[in-house]
């Protein structure tokens, strides 16, 4: 990669570099309450404001997960629909999952030359990098994050934290996405990005 930038969470800096190599896919994975969604957003303003262009579009893996079991059915869904059709040139989709009903929901287009960021665990695979301009892992320590998460979400998520958590230890062990990214982001601060 040209010129990438040094490993750290600067998104204008970023943002400078995904318009100069006309990049159009940007993968950010790390675990729950790390700080992805922030990071995430912040990315999309840079990107936007350098491209002058309103048309970066953030997918999060939290809209399309299919309930608190579905990490890994998630995780293959945007690959399977999103992002290797984008990688052929093809418009991508995704299906929402409505958490309410829990039931699938609506279909979503993206066309396959729009910027895109695809945020959320399971987001950074082998088979998903390789759709990708540039991916970012995002840590932080794990009392953190599990603060971060309750706080966020408390009454929806404090009953699924450990099953989720165990979906997450799975899907680290089985594809190592820390040593997929270009860019790891230790997000140690408390409040440094926000609470996504």
């Amino acid at each position: 990669m040209d010129h990438l930038p040094a490993l750290t969470a600067d998104c204008r800096e970023i943002g400078d570099w995904l318009v100069a190599q006309d990049a159009r896919t940007v993968l950010v994975d790390g675990r729950s309450g790390s700080g992805k969604s922030s990071i995430s957003a912040r990315l999309q303003q840079a990107w936007q404001h350098r491209l002058n262009d309103t048309r970066v579009r953030l997918v999060h893996l939290d809209d399309i997960y299919p309930g608190w079991s579905g990490l890994q059915r998630g995780s293959e869904h945007v690959l399977e629909q999103l992002l290797q059709p984008r990688c052929r040139g093809r418009d991508g989709r995704w299906r929402a999952w409505d958490w309410e009903r829990d039931a699938p929901g609506e279909w979503h287009q993206v066309p396959a030359d729009a910027p895109l960021i695809l945020e959320g665990v399971g987001a950074l695979t082998a088979r998903s990098r390789s759709c990708a301009d540039l991916a970012i892992w995002v840590e932080a320590p794990a009392e953190l994050r599990r603060r971060r998460a309750l706080r966020r979400d408390a009454d929806l998520y404090a009953p699924y934290w450990t099953h989720w958590r165990a979906q997450e230890d799975a899907f680290l062990a089985r594809e190592q996405p820390q040593s997929a990214a270009d860019i790891i982001v230790r997000n140690m601060t408390p409040g440094e990005f926000g609470e996504g």
